[in-house]
């Protein structure tokens, strides 16, 4: 009874950690590549460079492109990882050959299955009860979604920047939060995924990446998933159009510091 109790709760902090470490994945793929996005839209306006290339593309072409091309980046980098993981996975046996000889020995001997399963078999065990092609889904999509929703609010941030760069670090503040409020619900969603709040945390566009990845291996219903889904893509849509208002205007604007009031009104005016 023990072990058997000890096995199921083994089995349960493995979808903990996976849900865990996916969340935890996110939260920093926004942080890092949105600012490598910043940083990269801030160097080429005080470069002057955007203005040599703006005269050959839109600037929402130049937005977008340096997006993607960032994104481009991480998803190779990710891409590479999973390969790496399912390869070790694959190489368990190889590597571990005497793991699986000594449990078909004992189970010979005694007639019977061992009474205590090593650890990493009972890992094992509890990666095979994980819908491995979900994750692997989910954690590309809301990876894909949740960057290119942020990284447009960067890059707009970055666009507004002029020479003085610290005054990126009062503008930022306000697209950090949502960053920051989605992991710490994301904590609080591992442990108690049907709460009220890892709910809206998992529907709310702004912190959907990195809660509903806290929830994806807790049963979550197929609606919550499918609507988290469409208003991710809404929220992508929505806030590239906005930033893009934002781009166009920042991007060719130089010594005068710019607030988000003002920017918020670029938003509204007719080009």
């Amino acid at each position: 009874m023990q072990i058997s109790l000890f096995k199921i709760l083994l089995i349960a902090g493995v979808a903990y950690a996976v849900s865990f470490i996916c969340g935890l994945l996110i939260y920093m793929i926004l942080m890092i590549y949105g600012t490598m996005v910043m940083r990269g839209v801030m160097e080429e306006k005080t470069n002057r460079i955007a203005e040599v290339i703006v005269s050959s593309v839109k600037p929402f072409q130049l937005m977008l492109g340096k997006i993607i091309g960032i994104g481009a980046v991480g998803i190779t980098q990710f891409v590479i990882w999973i390969v790496l993981l399912v390869g070790l996975q694959l190489l368990l046996p190889v590597i571990f050959p005497s793991m699986g000889a000594e449990l078909a020995q004992q189970a010979a001997t005694t007639g019977s299955q061992p009474e205590s399963p090593s650890m990493l078999m009972t890992i094992t065990e509890g990666l095979s009860s994980i819908n491995v092609p979900l994750n692997i889904f989910c954690f590309l999509f809301y990876f894909a979604g949740g960057y290119l929703l942020y990284a447009s609010l960067f890059a707009a941030i970055g666009s507004v920047v002029s020479e003085d760069q610290s005054e990126a670090q009062s503008l930022v503040f306000p697209v950090m939060m949502p960053i920051i409020l989605g992991f710490v619900i994301m904590t609080k969603a591992v442990s108690d995924p049907n709460s009220s709040l890892a709910v809206f945390g998992s529907l709310f566009p702004l912190t959907s990446p990195i809660v509903m990845m806290g929830r994806i291996n807790y049963d979550v219903p197929a609606w919550e998933l499918i609507l988290s889904m469409v208003l991710l893509v809404i929220g992508f849509l929505f806030f590239t159009w906005v930033t893009a208002k934002i781009y166009r205007t920042g991007i060719l604007l130089y010594g005068k510091r710019i607030t988000w009031k003002e920017m918020i009104k670029w938003t509204f005016r007719k080009n």
